[in-house]
């Protein structure tokens, strides 16, 4: 595993450490305005999805590998709902390193 602090991007390292630490104002700063998301190629709701996918179940990533810069992560991510599933994470982030867009799924 990959200590979050190890993590090459500091906007990711950030992501990973707010949602390790249920730090839902720390998280929103980490956005743009307009940022998306999408979960196994489908787009979806931001909000409704980190509520019911992050927060609402106490979701937690351990970082297997990290890759392009530090924008792809492999995380063997948990919640209270689903479990364990190893997924794949890759982050668009700005140039003022705020994040975009973060894309999910299995991996």
């Amino acid at each position: 595993m990959i200590a979050p602090s190890k993590l090459s991007d500091p906007a990711v390292r950030a992501f990973v450490t707010a949602v390790n630490a249920h730090d839902q104002a720390a998280f929103a700063q980490l956005l743009t305005a307009d940022a998306s998301m999408s979960d196994d190629g489908s787009d979806r709701d931001l909000a409704e999805w980190t509520d019911k996918e992050i927060w609402s179940c106490n979701g937690h990533m351990d970082v297997v590998s990290e890759s392009d810069g530090g924008h792809r992560l492999v995380v063997d991510y948990r919640n209270d709902t689903w479990g364990e599933m190893r997924t794949a994470w890759r982050f668009t982030v700005t140039g003022d390193g705020r994040i975009s867009r973060f894309e999910t799924g299995q991996a």
